[in-house]
């Protein structure tokens, strides 16, 4: 099974990842999309968790989507890392259309890109995603700018589903997603009080 690394040193393997759509309103804005009435849900399976950022060569595009994302201990948020939910965005549209799932564009191999992950026991209120690509900022949103905060989200998901100890939650991501390509550069940081909490890198390869 696919791991992501917790505090440095401690290798876990989470069962799955717990994603939610349409969290920020700019997003949703820059899609074309409407204000869900209830939390959208989408699981990618351990066999989507990667370290690195993998382009899906046998498609033509894909889109990054930068992330606020927490390891799950107890049905309560241990640690936070960023993470990357890659999106096959024009296989997506294609099946929403028909009305179809969205599993073939969201929970492909490598589509769950993680940096480590750090112990936290902060006021989570006051953590902030950022995305570089190329050295141009792409993406920042804070928790403050989400609809469903992450405590509403582990609330409901637990309604209907059961994470195990070590799965991870993905937030949702802010407006500035789009494609990218093999060999671009990406620099990914989670700030907690506009201080790094943490910066990690990746090349597309």
């Amino acid at each position: 099974m696919n791991s992501i690394i917790l505090d440095d040193n401690i290798k876990i393997q989470p069962s799955k990842v717990v994603c939610i759509g349409r969290n920020y309103v700019e997003h949703i804005k820059e899609l074309n999309n409407e204000v869900p009435e209830s939390m959208v849900f989408f699981i990618k399976p351990n066999s989507s968790i990667s370290s690195d950022l993998v382009f899906p060569k046998e498609y033509d595009s894909c889109h990054y989507e930068a992330e606020i994302s927490f390891l799950i201990e107890e049905n309560k948020i241990s640690a936070v890392g960023f993470g990357l939910d890659l999106t096959l965005r024009q296989l997506q549209s294609k099946l929403k259309k028909s009305g179809l799932p969205w599993e073939r564009a969201k929970a492909f191999r490598n589509s769950a890109v993680f940096s480590k992950f750090v112990s936290i026991n902060k006021d989570i209120e006051h953590l902030e995603v950022q995305l570089f690509v190329n050295d141009e900022l792409k993406q920042k949103g804070n928790i403050s700018m989400m609809i469903h905060k992450p405590n509403e989200i582990i609330k409901e998901a637990i309604s209907f589903l059961d994470f195990e100890d070590g799965d991870i939650l993905m937030t949702g991501t802010p407006k500035g997603v789009g494609e990218f390509k093999l060999n671009d550069t990406f620099l990914g940081k989670i700030l907690y009080k506009d201080e790094i909490l943490i910066e990690t890198t990746f090349k597309v390869s």
